[in-house]
């Protein structure tokens, strides 16, 4: 009996989404943290600023960003909540976003942009009209009238994006946020919907590609994929775009075989204050990267021995093999990185105290 309940309890947690905007499964390893990015410019009133975040593809067992983009309000005096990851029954799930006319609890993820983590301060409707917070949002280029200008809390180093678990966000809802949740929603628009499929369709959006860098970061209005704002405050187009793995996002494929990939990036070097976990860390960081460096170099001698012993074989077939291959060993790695970094010790608190 308690085999079958097991059986029964780890099947519930594979089943899939039944919509696409609900993650309906629970994700072992929590999504990369957000990377920096410009925000475009507003394309005019009435547009809101959704922020990017990350979602998952159980068919590839792999995290893809999806962009932020501006989108029209569907209802006058409607503001948008964004989603987030959150913890819980062994494993990370995503809480959709919604309209609504209070903002409501995002799991206190800092999205930038107005949302600081604890509500919304990108802007506010007054009379029919939304005035648009200039301290915050990117105006350039456009006549807007109803523009107002105040300091909002920022804090852009902690780029976590997810709630609860090891490492996550602490955040717990307010009384005002809790009440948000019984008030009227409106789910995502088509819009939306729309642009998060066409992310999760671009291999080059995906976390194990671009290692937590998408080439396409932000867009001025759902699905404009072309030219667009790229991490770090970059503006470049897809065809020019370069994936996380070094290679050119032209045709949006996946590299073909391990050559293909740029050398496996460092992750930056932690300083949590205690330097013998620091060290301990470190070290661990040392030995993934040799293994799986080894790992490359293996691989992508198994496939010349292949091309040499197949010379007058169907090629096609072969470099779609190879291909498959080669992504696989990439999504494996990305998982083991983002398995380590979960692990990575955790800075002390100002008592020295903290989590251990």
């Amino acid at each position: 009996m308690r085999t079958i309940r097991l059986f029964l309890a780890l099947l519930i947690l594979a089943i899939p989404a039944v919509s696409f905007g609900q993650i309906g499964i629970r994700v072992a390893i929590g999504p990369p943290m957000l990377p920096v990015y410009e925000q475009p410019a507003c394309p005019g009133d009435g547009y809101m600023w959704t922020p990017g975040y990350w979602g998952y593809d159980d068919s590839v067992s792999d995290y893809y960003w999806i962009p932020g983009t501006w989108v029209e309000a569907p209802e006058e005096g409607f503001l948008w909540t964004p989603g987030y990851w959150g913890w819980g029954e062994g494993g990370y799930f995503f809480n959709d976003g919604y309209w609504g006319e209070t903002i409501g609890f995002y799991g206190g993820v800092n999205y930038g942009f107005g949302y600081w983590g604890g509500g919304y301060g990108g802007g506010r409707w007054d009379h029919g009209h939304f005035f648009y917070n200039s301290s915050v949002n990117n105006l350039r280029g456009g006549d807007f009238h109803n523009v107002y200008n105040e300091s909002v809390e920022n804090n852009t180093e902690n780029r976590v994006s997810f709630n609860g678990g090891r490492g996550g966000i602490e955040a717990r809802p307010t009384a005002e946020q809790e009440s948000a949740r019984g008030q009227r929603h409106i789910a995502a628009v088509e819009a939306q919907t729309a642009h998060a499929q066409a992310a999760r369709n671009n291999p080059a959006q995906r976390a194990s590609v671009n290692r937590g860098n998408p080439a396409v970061a932000a867009t001025a209005k759902p699905g404009e994929f072309n030219q667009e704002h790229g991490p770090n405050g970059t503006k470049e187009s897809v065809a020019s775009a370069r994936d996380g793995s070094g290679n050119a996002a032209s045709d949006a494929r996946p590299a073909v075989h391990p050559r293909d990939l740029s050398p496996i990036s460092r992750p930056a070097r932690v300083s949590s204050g205690n330097a013998k976990a620091d060290s301990k860390y470190e070290q661990r960081q040392d030995r993934l990267i040799a293994k799986q460096s080894t790992e490359r170099q293996n691989l992508q001698q198994k496939q010349d021995a292949e091309h040499q012993q197949k010379a007058n074989a169907n090629q096609q077939k072969l470099e779609q093999r190879h291909q498959k291959q080669t992504q696989q060993l990439v999504q494996r790695h990305s998982q083991q990185q983002q398995s380590l970094q979960a692990r990575q010790p955790q800075p002390r608190s100002p008592g020295g105290g903290g989590r251990r």
